[in-house]
């Protein structure tokens, strides 16, 4: 049985990740941080026979722990600060944990299995790490130019995968991962924040959606489908980084007014207003991502539309909604 270890498992993609290799019969650990962490409880839920392991990606001590408790055949970097309107605010912190945390990791590996096989190693990268776009779409050969404390941080993260997969043959890739979103996602999120909004005021709980830029353009997936890209890259012969996306892009005013229409709610500029609150310091205003390469070498390609995705949330938000 082989076995995993997924950092960052409490997250929306550790737990549709640690979902897919269960059913593909692995044995799999998760990283946890801090006791009576919150989200224990649903790991364990969704993840029956999950070993979760307590340690964090800034304690490289925890991380050779963790290596030695579950001896894995691959490991899974999911861990890090993940919300970019937070890394201003704690740029610091994103650095240490959504950076330094990536060198920390792949470091514990080398150390650890110095004398025997290394872990196939797959590290998150993403599309922010482009930020002011040089070309459109982006592709895996697009000059980098993160605009955030957050995209630096996952650029360091980036080079430093391959540097240890070219200086010490490590058989290590990263997914650049456009935006891939899911009913799992939180609502710190702008995806989340739109359909629970719309799923509480088409409930009466709510009265208005208080909105930053609505004309930035992303390239939204679901995260289910782009797990599947996660696990097909350390099942290659070789090493490689992959651009993860659908290849199309909608505004975030297209997402607000699709969840309204789904909720049957059609004036739904009644309810929306912009705040500079929301609104970036620097802002990426067109993300979109080229997956050839992807569909080409791993056979991977996106299985969900936008509008299934958007309707995917919203109506589970309802539901929420409803019962509450």
């Amino acid at each position: 049985m082989p076995s995993a270890l997924i950092t960052g498992i409490t997250g929306q993609d550790g737990l549709y990740l640690g979902e897919l290799l269960l059913e593909k019969g692995y044995e799999v650990h998760g990283l946890i941080r801090g006791q009576n962490n919150p989200k224990e409880d649903l790991v364990r839920k969704a993840l029956p026979g999950v070993n979760l392991i307590n340690g964090d990606l800034t304690d490289t001590a925890s991380l050779f722990r963790a290596l030695d408790t579950s001896a894995p055949d691959e490991v899974y970097n999911l861990g890090a600060i993940s919300y970019v309107a937070y890394s201003w605010d704690q740029a610091q912190l994103t650095s240490q944990v959504t950076a330094l945390g990536v060198l920390n990791l792949l470091e514990a590996i080398r150390i650890n299995t110095a004398s025997g096989s290394k872990p196939k190693f797959y590290q998150a990268s993403s599309s922010e790490m482009f930020g002011k776009v040089q070309e459109v779409p982006q592709r895996e050969s697009t000059l980098l130019w993160p605009r955030s404390p957050y995209g630096v941080a996952k650029v360091f993260g980036h080079y430093m995968t391959i540097n240890y997969r070219e200086s010490y043959n490590f058989h290590a890739s990263s997914g650049i991962l456009f935006n891939h979103e899911s009913p799992r996602r939180g609502p710190e999120f702008v995806t989340r924040k739109v359909t629970q909004s719309v799923a509480r005021i088409a409930t009466g709980k709510q009265e208005k959606l208080v909105m930053g830029n609505l004309d930035a353009k992303r390239d939204w997936g679901f995260a289910g489908d782009y797990v599947k890209a996660m696990w097909l890259m350390l099942q290659q012969e070789v090493a490689d980084d992959y651009v993860i996306s659908t290849g199309t892009t909608h505004s975030v005013e297209e997402l607000v007014e699709l969840a309204f229409a789904i909720a049957g709610i059609s004036n739904w500029r009644d309810y929306v207003t912009q705040s500079q609150e929301f609104m970036r310091p620097a802002e990426v205003d067109l993300l979109i991502g080229d997956p050839q390469k992807a569909h080409d070498k791993l056979g991977w390609k996106t299985e969900t539309t936008f509008e299934q995705l958007v309707t995917m949330m919203v109506e589970n938000d309802m539901r929420i909604e409803s019962q509450s």
